[in-house]
């Protein structure tokens, strides 16, 4: 006859932590890297990315799953937007 096989035996489950993602970015205009950083206000239900150097900004609406790199994706995807019409006239 086996024997029964104890609890205590096995391992413990390893938690994995999900690694945090950047609020501060490098500067579409200026270049500096580490110098936009980006801010949510949900009150207002705003998103800001502000360039520490030189002063410029984007602000766009949020909602609750709104994370500091989408305003900053949002931003990079307007500045190509111009660019593609302005390259086009």
């Amino acid at each position: 006859m086996g024997k029964r096989k104890s609890t205590a035996t096995k391992p413990a489950a390893r938690k994995r932590f999900a690694e945090k993602l950047a609020t501060v970015f490098c500067c579409p205009f200026c270049n500096h890297s580490s110098s936009v950083e980006c801010r949510i206000d949900m009150k207002n239900m705003i998103g800001e990315a502000i360039c520490c150097v030189c002063l410029e900004s984007f602000s766009t609406t949020v909602t609750a799953l709104t994370e500091p790199i989408d305003i900053y994706s949002e931003w990079i995807d307007e500045c190509e937007k111009v660019n593609r019409t302005l390259n086009d006239e």
